[in-house]
């Protein structure tokens, strides 16, 4: 197997540069129907899809988010910009955490946050918590890099066939990159399992 790593760096740093979020100004500032979110969804999370067939977002995912206690209820039928703030939190968590940590991360916030009438509510916090992502782009890009230039220097040793050697190194580079996955998410499942549970009667209120 013979694997070109000549520009692998350079496409994956470029790929991280461009990651970016959905700003509120590209958010409706009116209510949209369900077939309306998940079409807004589509198009501003596009660029996220593996595949071209992957979906956003389906009624079902809404309905079931709804369901799990994760999402409030629409309003007559109707999703609010704050409920697509969370659908956004959602989409992002459910590749790493479960159901029910979800619930537990979000519900605090929901519970206090979601329409309460207030200057500081749900847009203020997806605001200060994409600020702060954007402003770790540059550390993870170094970061990212490093990992790969210490693949790149790995299986030195005489007796590998340079084919091999290039796999072994790529190998070496994705674990190396799954091995910081796996370590965040031990750290997220433990600080999320010293939150409260969340109180369902107090949101049915």
């Amino acid at each position: 197997m013979v694997i070109d790593t000549k520009d692998m760096l350079g496409s994956i740093l470029s790929s991280i540069a461009r990651i970016d979020y959905i700003k509120l100004d590209d958010i409706p500032n009116i209510d949209l129907y369900m077939d309306q979110v998940t079409t807004f969804m589509e198009e501003q999370l596009a660029s996220t899809k593996r595949y071209d067939d992957d979906k956003i977002l389906t009624k079902t995912m809404i309905n079931n988010y709804t369901k799990n206690n994760l999402l409030p209820p629409p309003v007559k039928k109707k999703y609010s910009r704050e409920h697509v703030l969370v659908m956004i939190f959602i989409y992002y968590f459910k590749n790493i955490l479960s159901i029910k940590d979800i619930e537990t991360l979000l519900a605090p916030i929901t519970d206090k946050y979601f329409h309460n009438g207030s200057d500081f509510n749900i847009t203020s916090i997806y605001e200060e918590v994409c600020k702060l992502e954007v402003s770790r782009i540059d550390a993870m890009q170094k970061d990212v890099a490093k990992a790969y230039h210490q693949a790149m220097e790995s299986f030195e040793q005489d007796g590998i066939e340079e084919e091999d050697r290039d796999y072994f190194r790529l190998f070496s580079f994705i674990s190396s990159l799954s091995f910081d996955v796996y370590v965040k998410k031990l750290l997220i499942e433990k600080l999320i399992n010293e939150l409260p549970e969340p109180d369902h009667d107090k949101k049915k209120k």
